[in-house]
């Protein structure tokens, strides 16, 4: 027999009448590509079929909107009431079920959100207004309607519709959202549920009632034995919202309704509270079991928790300790689709860790399509899986350079059969981000590099550190195949003063942060400067930042750039934009802004000012084999998911017949 390190993660869990393999569930995932009527393509089956295959108990859709007149979000929201759907859901039912998960389909109505990009769908129009929430408000510039009996009815009636679609579809649970600001949940917010009547105001159980007759009318739909789950805010965690006190009220209310109480956080409507729906790498991991936690100790009913969750050994002590009987994941499983099997192997070290950079959800609302910055495979998946038909001869291959790009690069090439040799001119792989590795909420970076460099060794890439590759190795070492993958270097910008003692670079502030004084300015307001800013704050210095554009630069993550800002305004940093620094002294710099000049007093002064990619490098090692490829910032610096897409792509490309 063997010994599982994790017995209690895998355990199977009984639902209903409904057995799970193991305690680690696919959280609901929207995919935004559909078609342009709403259906899901045969990229998006391959999206959930592949955490499916990778060991979760259970994989939940993204939400499926139940009634498409009055519930849709967005235009591209998949609405079950639309007969043109039956066919796809029930074809990504039986993707997800043919590899050993129960497939969940996520029900959902947006409420007073409702219609707000004019949205139609299926065989349903838009009426004047467009939504009803449990009270008359202006909400972004239109009249929200108060529903009246008959809209109540309406909704209940439509859950119940969808329930039992869903399960005739092949799904083996119903997962009903009552969570985040959406429609049930602002029932149950007594900020928005003011009404005076039986369905709301102070009274939980008013609050509640609508709440509790979907799940009924649910139950009646499915039948007896048939798992509901039910997701809900453990607390809204914002000023004017209900605290974990009267989320522990909301759950009892639920006991004997459902079979699952699956607990979150937040209200993502919120824009302060969406990085903590969505936990950011600024928060801690697990950040908020804490809710699950507490609902746990109040209900009989089995719980789950989210939020921040995926290493192994806190999933177990999670389920051992009774904190909760099933963990949730979302980004983890967007990182590493075979977390779950990973694990019960014995492979953590394997593990592509989620760095909560958020990439993948700024992707998904600007491409529709989730791209992680870590997995390359991730919205690709349905060319992934006839990737391997493409493999041809092996191949000798060089890769000089060991950042973020080269290792990817080395790793996938390796795994597919080449003979890969990696370079690295330092002493280490990892690249320039590495200056990082000392930053609390960095953390999961250093992680998924030493992981990187784990598996490079178990495929059997060579690896070669104080090496520097040039055209003289290079020609010398005979490679079928020369990466680029040098990187780039600080740019030191040309301003009077800089090479002053009292200033350094970013790369030597990370470092050493015993060099910058009790005040300093960073010349610099995209990511680099802000987040060392934010660290140097956190250590107890004061800093300013000085930008001369008028906005962040976020690199098209602009909801990691959300939770920086949240961050901090936690510590009351703000950003001189339109700002232009024209000489630094050794007392500080002085700068042009829109109002006249100022001088920021700072005992030092640190430029992040952006990087040179080291292009010529790159390129001196052109034609020192048969085939050549430049990868990563020696090509434009940009960030993770730039680097490790490319680099993956053009490995599995190599030889390709």
């Amino acid at each position: 027999m063997s010994n599982t390190k994790y017995p209690h993660l895998f355990s199977p869990i009984t639902l209903g009448k409904t057995i799970f393999r193991n305690r680690i569930f696919a959280g609901p995932s929207g995919y935004r590509l559909t078609t342009y009527d709403n259906i899901m393509p045969e990229e998006g089956f391959q999206y959930y079929r592949r955490k499916a295959m990778g060991g979760c108990g259970a994989v939940a859709s993204g939400q499926f909107i139940v009634d498409s007149e009055y519930g849709l979000g967005l235009p591209n929201d998949i609405c079950i009431d639309d007969p043109l759907t039956s066919i796809p859901l029930g074809k990504l039912a039986y993707a997800i079920a043919r590899y050993g998960a129960v497939p969940v389909a996520e029900l959902s109505h947006v409420g007073m959100h409702a219609n707000s990009n004019s949205a139609v769908a299926g065989s349903g129009t838009l009426r004047e207004g467009g939504a009803y929430g449990p009270v008359e408000m202006e909400l972004r510039g239109r009249t929200i309607m108060p529903a009246d009996d008959a809209a109540i009815e309406r909704i209940i009636t439509r859950f119940a519709d969808a329930a039992g679609m869903a399960k005739k579809y092949g799904y083996g649970m119903i997962l009903i959202h009552a969570g985040h600001g959406w429609g049930l949940h602002q029932w149950l917010s007594p900020s928005i549920n003011t009404r005076t009547d039986k369905w709301g105001g102070p009274d939980i159980e008013n609050r509640a009632r609508i709440v509790v007759a979907v799940c009924d009318a649910c139950r009646k739909a499915v039948g007896p034995g048939f798992p509901i789950e039910i997701r809900i805010s453990g607390s809204e965690c914002h000023k004017g919202g209900y605290d974990v006190e009267e989320g522990v009220k909301i759950a009892k209310q639920l006991e004997g309704h459902v079979d699952l109480i699956h607990v979150s956080a937040g209200n993502h409507e919120v824009p302060e509270v969406f990085t903590v729906t969505h936990p950011t790498m600024f928060l801690g991991d697990c950040c908020n079991v804490k809710y699950a936690k507490e609902i746990k100790k109040n209900v009989k009913t089995a719980v789950a928790t989210i939020g921040a969750i995926g290493e192994a050994e806190e999933m177990e002590e999670i389920i051992a300790s009774g904190t909760a009987d099933v963990v949730e994941l979302v980004r983890s499983l967007i990182a590493d689709p075979d977390l779950p099997n990973k694990i019960r192997t014995g492979r953590e070290d394997e593990i592509k860790v989620c760095l909560r950079c958020l990439n993948c959800f700024s992707k998904q609302q600007s491409h529709g399509v989730k791209y992680c910055a870590v997995n390359p495979e991730s919205g690709h998946e349905h060319e992934t899986l006839y990737a391997a038909a493409q493999y041809g001869p092996r191949k000798k291959v060089l890769v000089a350079g060991g950042g973020i790009a080269g290792m990817e690069l080395a790793l996938t090439a390796a795994r597919l059969g080449h003979d890969v040799t990696i370079c690295e001119k330092k002493d280490q792989l990892g690249g320039a981000i590495r200056c990082e590795q000392n930053v609390p909420f960095k953390h999961k970076l250093e992680e998924y590099i030493e992981n990187q460099i784990s598996c490079l060794k178990k495929a059997g890439a060579k690896i070669l550190l104080n090496t520097e590759v040039t055209p003289e190795f290079a020609e010398k070492f005979g490679a079928d195949v020369v990466v680029a993958a040098m990187g780039a270097r600080p740019i030191k910008p040309n301003i009077p003063g800089i090479d002053g003692a009292n200033v350094i670079g970013a790369e030597d502030a990370y470092v050493h942060p015993e060099k910058v004084g009790k005040t300093a300015v960073v010349l610099g307001g995209g990511l680099v400067g802000d987040e060392l800013a934010l660290y140097l704050t956190m250590l107890g210095r004061k800093v300013e930042i000085v930008e001369m554009m008028d906005t962040i630069n976020d690199g098209g993550n602009y909801l990691h750039t959300l939770g920086l800002k949240n961050e901090m305004n936690k510590y009351n940093m703000t950003i001189n934009f339109n700002t232009k620094a024209v000489e630094i002294t050794d007392k500080g710099v002085r700068c042009e802004t829109p109002d006249g000049e100022r001088f920021f007093e700072a005992e030092t002064v640190i430029y992040a000012v952006g990087q040179r990619p080291l292009r010529e490098e790159a390129y001196a090692l052109n034609f020192c084999a048969p085939e050549f490829f430049a990868v990563g910032d020696c090509i434009t610096p940009q960030n993770i998911p730039a680097a490790t897409g490319p680099a993956h792509d053009i490995a599995v490309n190599l030889g390709r017949v």
